[in-house]
């Protein structure tokens, strides 16, 4: 998504874009911030969601062969949930360190460590070759992947939000956001390409390719970053002499209300997301008859709308409030989940799209697009890299991390999508109940 893209999205002219906010000659204007934000996150968040689509599709046969189909499924999807208890471990470490000596050296490395991840789970032998070895490898890869993670959420919406005019910290921090559909999009991609390999072949070699890739997005992503300066409020700190010593320490002691509502807003995002993203993908084509590949597909026009009406949605939310936006979009994202799971029961291909576009391209948007704006500006910023990052990453814990597990532990005791649809009302309920009752939380927007 490039700066003219967030011009034209605002009726800005391109031409003025680098001038906005008393911008000197030189400078890095907000718009070049968001779209460097928006390209790093992207390849760090397609890293990311490889793994959720290869444990879907390939890891229980390639990692953990002697296991029954459900129980290779269920083993796979743990090792694609060991990423978010290291992410919290990630935010504390990068926050930490993102408050002390700045947002942007602390993204560089992130990208570096998830980069080399990646491309390590990608020449990791299989169970059949080294044994035992290999789930453990690939659990040792993905924690990295969880730490690296840990510091790109925080950072890369930090850089885009602090650099924003006070008015519109909702649009510009909606672009990380917009990275994650966008790296889902590029991993749904890879892996409609391997697809169409023959089956013993994907195995074989086919799904190592994805992963492998990820070294010329690596460059790309470096190149991007290096590009861009230093939070003006980072800095500003730094010249006052305002740098906290123990961030971690002042957010736990001084910062635990804002910390709890921080954790209780992502549930109604990421639920229904990693519902859609993780369980469905593995469940829909076995259980509801619907080709894999009608799936994928559906997804993946979605996940292409949804990198635009993030940023659409976010402008609204400059307007009304993030908070508010925060709760009209959870109520609808509540009050969607029967419907989609519904329609995707019924294995038409329209009513696939559909369902994806109601949860994704809208849902995803109204509950996701200002979650950057608000859990950036619930914390001060000599700790907000380090209190937004752990709000983020332990919302992840809490609420991704178990879903698809959840989801397939529900459909094998009820056989019935009401109670995954009740499982995604319960998550956003979750959301609306921690903004409505958190009025008086200090919100700097």
């Amino acid at each position: 998504m490039t700066e003219r893209t967030i011009a034209a999205t605002e009726g800005v002219d391109v031409t003025t874009i680098d001038n906005e906010v008393g911008q000197k000659v030189g400078a890095v204007s907000p718009a070049r911030v968001a779209t460097a934000s928006f390209v790093g996150t992207a390849i760090e968040w397609y890293d990311f969601f490889i793994f959720g689509t290869a444990a879907g599709l390939v890891f229980g046969v390639a990692f953990f062969p002697n296991l029954s189909p459900l129980s290779g499924t269920l083993a796979a999807f743990a090792t694609f949930g060991v990423a978010f208890f290291s992410r919290p471990a990630g935010a504390i470490v990068f926050g930490h360190f993102g408050d002390r000596i700045g947002r942007k050296k602390l993204l560089v490395l992130s990208l570096l460590l998830m980069g080399s991840a990646t491309v390590a789970i990608g020449l990791i032998p299989t169970y059949d070759q080294i044994g035992i070895a290999a789930p453990v490898l690939l659990v040792v890869a993905r924690l990295v992947q969880g730490f690296a993670v840990g510091g790109e959420w925080g950072g890369a919406v930090l850089m885009a939000v602090e650099h924003a005019p006070p008015k519109r910290r909702a649009f510009y921090g909606s672009f990380p956001q917009a990275g994650v559909p966008a790296g889902l999009v590029l991993a749904t991609v890879a892996f409609l390409i391997v697809e169409r390999l023959p089956d013993d072949e994907i195995m074989a070699w086919g799904w190592r390719v994805p992963f492998l890739a990820s070294s010329a997005l690596l460059l790309v992503g470096l190149y991007v970053r290096l590009q861009i300066t230093e939070s003006p409020e980072f800095e500003q700190i730094r010249r006052n002499d305002q740098v906290v010593r123990r961030p971690i320490v002042d957010v736990l002691r001084s910062h635990k209300r804002p910390l709890a509502v921080g954790i209780l807003t992502q549930a109604a995002s990421l639920v229904p997301f990693y519902l859609v993203t993780v369980f469905v993908l593995s469940h829909g084509p076995e259980e509801l008859g619907v080709a894999r590949e009608t799936i994928l597909m559906s997804l993946l026009v979605a996940c292409v709308l949804d990198i635009f009406t993030v940023p659409y949605v976010s402008i609204v939310a400059d307007r009304m409030g993030p908070r508010k936006m925060l709760i009209l979009g959870s109520l609808y994202m509540a009050a969607i989940g029967y419907p989609f799971f519904w329609l995707l029961s019924t294995g038409e291909g329209w009513a696939v799209l559909v369902a994806m576009i109601l949860i994704v391209t809208v849902g995803h948007a109204v509950t996701y697009s200002a979650v950057a704006a608000y859990v950036s500006r619930l914390f001060p910023a000599d700790v907000r890299y380090t209190g937004a990052s752990v709000s983020y990453q332990m919302g992840g814990v809490v609420f991704s991390a178990p879903a698809p597990f959840i989801a397939v532990t529900l459909w094998s005791a009820t056989h019935g999508h009401w109670s995954l649809a009740a499982y995604l009302a319960a998550a956003c309920l979750a959301t609306v109940f921690a903004l409505m009752f958190t009025k008086t939380a200090k919100v700097s927007y």
